[in-house]
């Protein structure tokens, strides 16, 4: 039996990836420090190949007993996007870059890395050509430049791939209301309105699920991916805000949203993204933008706190 890894498991992604693994199979470990104090995992308590550290990527000891007998390491425990970055700076570099490559000395050269960056790195882009793997990387934040470090580290280690995802929307066990889709949705839900900066920058999204069944995707077909990064989004939502609050309006017709004409926003990213290069190697996602949008209105039902958001 394949012994799976998880740093942050108990995160926006692990909560839902830790069951589909642990129902494809797999012996799952988790380390995580339980940093937004939920408890989305208490239902994989009762499984008998799931165990749990609570415990910190940054501390040697903790890292290097976790890695003990592992066959591969998803390593999600991060500072997620660039205000939580910018608000501890010093967290951000340890947790995001130090971490990994504490994680990349501590490791056995058998054990498989798949690590999860992000697309952000592409920054703004290249207008309406679609940015694919071998677009150069422009980082503008502290969180998109640690992740593009850690990847790199990461692929230059070897018996590793990386996924670039795009900006996630759904809901999830251990819930972000923060995110662009998600918080939309919420202010549809809950104001009925909502200011846009900047409305006509793009980016790529996808659905939590599909980000999860992505690295199950890459379990299954390692050999063949390995060594490579992989742009992973859903292909038909390379959207503007302004677009997006029209897709939104679609299911809740009584929002209203209006286009600032002064002011900026201070998340300057803006391109699309091909998805072609994991596409052609079989995957897919599985949940439109019209998926989530329903999904959230109902998730909004029982979620409204803002201990939800990463800040």
């Amino acid at each position: 039996m394949n012994k799976v890894l998880v740093t942050g498991g108990a995160g926006y992604i692990g909560a839902l990836l830790v069951p589909k693994l642990l129902a494809k199979g797999y012996e799952v470990s988790v380390l995580d420090n339980f940093y937004y104090r939920q408890a989305p995992l208490l239902d994989s308590c009762a499984h008998p190949n799931f165990s749990i550290v609570r415990g910190d990527v940054r501390d040697e000891s903790t890292l290097k007993a976790a890695l003990c007998g592992v066959n591969y390491i998803i390593p999600l425990a991060a500072l997620v996007g660039f205000p939580l970055c910018d608000a501890d700076k010093t967290a951000a570099k340890s947790t995001n870059l130090a971490a990994i490559e504490l994680l990349l000395n501590l490791r056995e050269d058998s054990q498989k890395i798949i690590f999860p960056c992000t697309n952000s790195g592409y920054g703004t882009g290249m207008g309406e050509a679609l940015c694919s793997e071998d677009t150069p990387l422009r980082p503008l934040s502290l969180y998109g430049q640690t992740k593009v470090l850690a990847e790199k580290a990461v692929l230059e280690a070897g018996n590793s791939l990386s996924f670039r995802f795009a900006t996630l929307f759904g809901a999830s066990p251990r819930m972000r209301t923060d995110l662009l889709v998600n918080d939309f949705v919420y202010r549809a839900v809950f104001d009925s309105s909502l200011i846009v900066f900047e409305g006509n920058f793009k980016r790529n999204f996808l659905h939590v699920r599909d980000a999860a069944n992505a690295f199950i995707f890459a379990l299954e077909n390692f050999e063949k991916m390995q060594g490579r990064a992989y742009n992973c989004g859903l292909s038909c939502a390379n959207l503007s805000k302004l677009e997006l609050c029209a897709k939104i309006k679609e299911h809740l017709p009584s929002f209203t949203y209006l286009e600032a004409p002064i002011g900026k926003d201070p998340d300057k990213r803006d391109y699309i993204v091909s998805n072609e290069r994991l596409e052609s190697m079989g995957w897919k996602a599985n949940y439109s933008l019209d998926d989530g949008i329903r999904e959230l209105i109902k998730a909004y039902a029982i979620v409204k706190n803002n201990c939800y958001s990463n800040i």
